[in-house]
């Protein structure tokens, strides 16, 4: 991306080097061709930070990195930037009343992890290496063409041809739930109904799957006060993204800024 083709970003009268929104860039979507999309994303982003570190030095704020995950700590910047926003940005709790009613708004989105009792048959291969994994895809999809003709053939070709460990119980993996398979097989499950296949053989990092949900128990909908907690601390961090962009806006609207386009979208 050739910088120079884009305008200097100045906030309040401290200029931004091009190569720190050059590397911010990384960070942005935008339609191939079109760099001046992620040029311009990076720039609003860029703009904000400087805001807020700026804000940091002008209320002389200081502290030290914390340790966000094992062996990653924040930079300087950021722990600024974490500080300043601690200080300054307030968010009120919601009370009972508040998280009942959001709660009582649709009951059914607080559920129980379903169960599915599934059957699969694998034909093995590294995803990585091409050709193994055409042949394996080939093999999956003549088997899938046996079952979907006799699905009582199900049982016998995952004992004869799966190349999992459950071929000894017909292809059976039991009760299975969220997070206890690979995502893309999860994925899977989730738009399965009892005693249906997927309609193609299906891909994961272990190779290709034929895949039958043999039953399915859907998680019961949980009462308000198992849920009330976790209502609570989302609807905090709700209240808290809101004021925290309250603030933003207040430095933005009090800032002069060019290179940048931060008007609010109305």
């Amino acid at each position: 991306m050739n910088a120079a083709l884009f305008p200097d970003l100045v906030v309040n009268g401290e200029q931004v080097p091009h190569k720190i929104v050059a590397a911010e860039t990384q960070n942005h979507d935008a339609p191939a061709g079109k760099p001046g999309i992620a040029w311009r994303k990076a720039a609003n982003a860029v703009a904000i930070r400087t805001l807020l570190l700026q804000e940091a030095q002008a209320r002389s704020l200081t502290t030290e990195p914390e340790e966000v995950a094992p062996g990653r700590f924040e930079t300087q910047e950021e722990a600024l930037i974490r500080a300043l926003l601690d200080q300054a940005v307030t968010a009120d709790k919601p009370d009972d009343a508040a998280i009942h009613a959001e709660w009582q708004r649709d009951p059914g989105r607080f559920r129980a992890p379903p169960l599915w009792e599934v059957s699969h048959i694998l034909c093995a291969c590294d995803p990585r290496d091409a050709e193994a994994t055409r042949k394996a895809q080939h093999r999956a999809v003549t088997l899938f063409a046996v079952v979907a003709q006799d699905p009582k053939s199900f049982g016998t070709l995952a004992a004869r041809e799966s190349d999992c460990g459950s071929r000894s119980s017909g292809g059976a993996l039991g009760q299975v739930g969220p997070g206890d398979t690979v995502p893309e097989f999860e994925a899977a499950l989730r738009v399965l109904n009892a005693g249906e296949m997927t309609q193609a053989p299906v891909l994961t990092r272990h190779g290709w799957h034929i895949i039958r949900m043999d039953a399915l128990a859907p998680g019961e909908v949980l009462p308000f006060d198992a849920v009330r907690q976790k209502i609570a601390e989302a609807m905090e961090k709700t209240a808290w993204a809101k004021a925290s962009r309250r603030f933003i806006d207040g430095l933005v609207s009090n800032a002069e800024i060019t290179g940048a386009d931060l008007r609010p979208v109305s």
